[in-house]
């Protein structure tokens, strides 16, 4: 049978693992698609650049809408990140009658609506497990392994880059600019690093997640988005004397009222097994109503932990070729016509408990009125740690741990904390989640 010939647009990072891992694996990769893989061209900024792995055979090109217009050519693999010109570039591929694996999990959020809807007019694929937490196989596990279950709510930690600098922030008791700095030269973090440690790259990981897991339409502008650039040494010291671990989740669940979709530094109980995953790994937890809470954890990025994932999405673009469209595994899990537009609430409506850090004055009379402002909002106490103030200080760090509450009246709390004149500086306030 006629080999399945592949563009590769991009050779960086996740396209050179892809050339690695499709070269090395080429007989078992045959064996399990039922066709041979051939990589018939590659676009690449520099064509003159020395690469640890082997383009003999493969053409070369700088000019990646070559590649897409190429007849010859039956998959593009998108792997050059960002919105311009990969929209395009896949946009075009799909009117050119080519089936599309990407890795681009912005491109996905921001316009996978548009591009699913050209896949669809044109009975064509689009596969993108990469897009999510690397190499490991979360798309498919919700998509496919639970397509059984009414998914009730997901949980992951989805970027290495935040995990890394909080993992090492706990473990070494150093600041959040220390860290980030170690990161950089390590080469987790970015030059720019503010689409990591702002919870954007989440945000647009979450977006697909909660898609997939509800059956919505992509809606990256709805998901609230908080980073860890304000947690500080201290605040990882206190969530553990409560027993607690500080984690940058995205967070997506179903309620009654409609969707919620956040993404925000988290406490979470030091006992959970998603509180231990520490370093650049990753892992999501899913909740389904028949088979209960199911952990996925590994690699969320690098060369060929991403190719792993790149590569099993050509295979299953492989053996789909000779399928009827309509019976392919739909692009979000649910067939099209079923994708209901739930109301996504917003942050002042969700429910959840909170650790609150205060700087108060070291005089009778103060916590009490602290106390007294949260249950006048509604709010009971599940912990409180007061500690003695620093040598010559007159304020002293309380730490208060809440119940559950909706996030409006915590505000309202706050606000109310914040105006004692007993009350300095800023209050901090980060959300608790059980995940039981």
């Amino acid at each position: 049978m006629k080999p399945v010939t592949i563009g590769l647009l991009g050779l960086g990072t996740v396209g050179g693992g892809t050339v690695t891992v499709l070269q090395r694996n080429a007989g078992e990769i045959t064996r399990r698609a039922g066709r041979d893989i051939q990589i018939r061209s590659a676009a690449a900024r520099d064509l003159s650049k020395q690469r640890p792995f082997e383009t003999q055979g493969i053409h070369l090109t700088q000019d990646p809408f070559e590649i897409v217009n190429d007849p010859k050519i039956d998959i593009i693999v998108e792997l050059m990140g960002g919105l311009s010109p990969a929209r395009a570039l896949v946009l075009t591929a799909l009117e050119q009658g080519k089936h599309v694996v990407t890795a681009n999990k912005a491109l996905i959020a921001l316009h996978g609506n548009e591009i699913f809807a050209k896949a669809r007019e044109k009975g064509l694929m689009v596969a993108f497990e990469a897009a999510v937490a690397g190499g490991i196989p979360i798309i498919k596990a919700i998509r496919e392994g639970l397509a059984g279950n009414t998914v009730e709510w997901l949980a992951g930690i989805i970027n290495g880059t935040c995990n890394f600098i909080l993992t090492d922030m706990r473990e070494q008791g150093r600041d959040f600019s220390e860290v980030l700095s170690e990161a950089q030269a390590l080469g987790y973090a970015e030059a720019d690093p503010t689409f990591d440690i702002e919870g954007i790259d989440a945000a647009h990981k979450l977006t697909i997640l909660a898609s997939i897991a509800f059956g919505i339409p992509l809606q990256f502008d709805k998901v609230a988005v908080e980073g860890i650039s304000a947690i500080t040494a201290a605040d990882i010291n206190y969530a553990e004397a409560l027993g607690y671990r500080i984690k940058l989740l995205g967070i997506a669940r179903r309620s009654a009222r409609g969707i919620e979709l956040r993404v925000h530094p988290t406490l979470i109980p030091e006992r959970r097994l998603i509180a231990n995953v520490n370093g650049v790994m990753n892992a999501v937890l899913v909740k389904g109503d028949a088979v209960g809470p199911t952990l996925y954890y590994g690699a969320g990025a690098g060369a060929e932990p991403t190719a792993s994932s790149v590569v099993a999405d050509i295979i299953d673009v492989v053996r789909a070729l000779t399928s009827d469209p309509e019976n392919r595994v739909p692009h979000l899990a649910f067939q099209a016509g079923a994708i209901a537009d739930m109301p996504i609430l917003p942050m002042t409506e969700i429910e959840s408990a909170y650790y609150l850090r205060l700087s108060a004055v070291d005089q009778p009379g103060v916590l009490a009125d602290v106390t007294r402002i949260l249950a006048d909002h509604h709010i009971s106490i599940e912990a409180i740690l007061q500690k003695e103030p620093p040598s010559g200080e007159t304020q002293l760090p309380v730490i208060i741990l809440t119940h559950r509450v909706i996030e409006k009246d915590m505000n309202a709390a706050i606000a109310a904390i914040g105006a004692l004149s007993t009350i300095g500086g800023n209050i901090t306030r980060i959300r608790v989640e059980t995940l039981g």
